[in-house]
């Protein structure tokens, strides 16, 4: 149909397009604005809501102090390890400096030094005592680690349990909050579609038909695309089946409109050459010439045989002579294109209109 259009139109159709989608634009950014925000209506939720704080908090509260005292004992096993270190040195150094004298007795022989052997002796069980000592008492601070590990992790296998329950029912909260916010974007986009489809149907060949189109492309990008990503792992069946049902539709009407055509077509190809003509637009009339089909019947014809001055199909009249000039022109033609003459002039206007002299051959 464009090659029917005057130029100026050609444009301006060619702007309202694109004001056709920079609307769509606005409300595709608006809409994906308004959907990502949708979740906010909903109370963010954590574990803590789920989990049984009277069975919780004292396991918590086991798990804080196990964790201080193992890291008290932590440190003063340190100190007593340092201790114990000392103490083995200095009984090491004891029991060689005893093992020295005691060589240097036995090769001196000398009785008098029994009392003195005696006392050394002593001494050396004193410092071993003490190596004892110090040895228990870091087996000791070694117990109370282990038993305040051992207590950290029976309360932390107990609140794990409890975290676990109280996962369940956060998951399970997700999943209903999930379906809520899903049911708000669903009951904003589908409504959308619906009244894109309402306005396909009544309003896209109307003044405002930019608008319509605009809307209509941003109520579909809206629920196929827009919507995608936060469908649920069942949403894909909603989107399905709402796009069985818009098929559906949609097909029934285009064979509704076929039939209703085909049914228009035969009873115009009953009336006279014409009336039909007359029915026909221009601009619509001039679309089906340029596709070189039947203005009237919309099949194939030789328009460029200069044979064929009707239509071989319906009988439409495709051809006819100026009635000033004779000359052979579409019979849709406002205008002869050869003397200019107007289509519709009466006989004696026509006789009263001066043709343009064809021009003479060269002789």
């Amino acid at each position: 149909m464009s090659k029917s259009l005057r130029l100026s139109e050609k444009w301006f159709r060619r702007g309202l397009w694109l004001v056709a989608l920079v609307f769509a634009g606005f409300l595709i950014g608006l809409g994906s604005t308004i959907v990502g925000d949708l979740p906010q209506v909903e109370r963010v939720r954590t574990i803590e809501d789920f989990i049984d704080h009277r069975a919780a908090d004292p396991l918590r509260a086991t798990v804080k102090a196990s964790e201080g005292a193992e890291l008290q004992a932590s440190r003063d096993l340190d100190q007593i390890r340092l201790q114990l270190q000392a103490a083995q040195q200095a009984g090491a150094n004891a029991r060689e400096t005893f093992g020295n004298w005691i060589a240097t007795r036995r090769a001196t022989a000398q009785p008098d030094q029994d009392p003195e052997l005696i006392a050394r002796t002593k001494a050396l069980d004193a410092i071993k005592q003490k190596e004892e000592a110090v040895q228990r008492q870091v087996n000791a601070q070694q117990q109370r680690m282990l038993d305040a590990r051992q207590a950290e992790q029976r309360a932390r296998t107990a609140l794990a349990e409890l975290e676990r329950d109280a996962q369940l029912k956060l998951d399970a909260e997700y999943r209903r909050i999930e379906l809520r916010v899903f049911a708000y974007r669903l009951a904003l986009t589908l409504p959308l579609l619906v009244v894109a489809g309402w306005l396909f149907v009544k309003k896209r060949k109307s003044t405002w038909w930019p608008f319509v189109w605009g809307f209509i492309l941003f109520a579909l990008f809206a629920f196929f695309v827009e919507l995608v990503p936060y469908l649920p792992s069942y949403g894909g069946y909603v989107r399905y089946a709402v796009g069985i049902v818009i098929t559906v539709l949609v097909g029934r009407y285009a064979i509704v409109a076929l039939n209703n055509y085909l049914a228009r077509q035969k009873l115009a190809e009953q009336q006279p050459d014409q009336v039909r003509r007359e029915e026909l637009s221009y601009d619509t009339a001039l679309a089906r010439l340029d596709k070189g089909v039947c203005p009237g019947c919309e099949r194939p014809v030789d328009l460029k045989n200069t044979a064929i001055d009707f239509c071989p199909h319906c009988g439409i009249g495709l051809h006819d002579h100026c009635e000033v000039c004779e000359t052979r022109k579409s019979a849709f033609s406002r205008f002869c294109h050869a003397c200019g003459a107007s289509a519709a002039a009466s006989e004696p206007d026509a006789k009263s209109f001066t043709p343009r002299t064809p021009p003479q051959p060269a002789t």
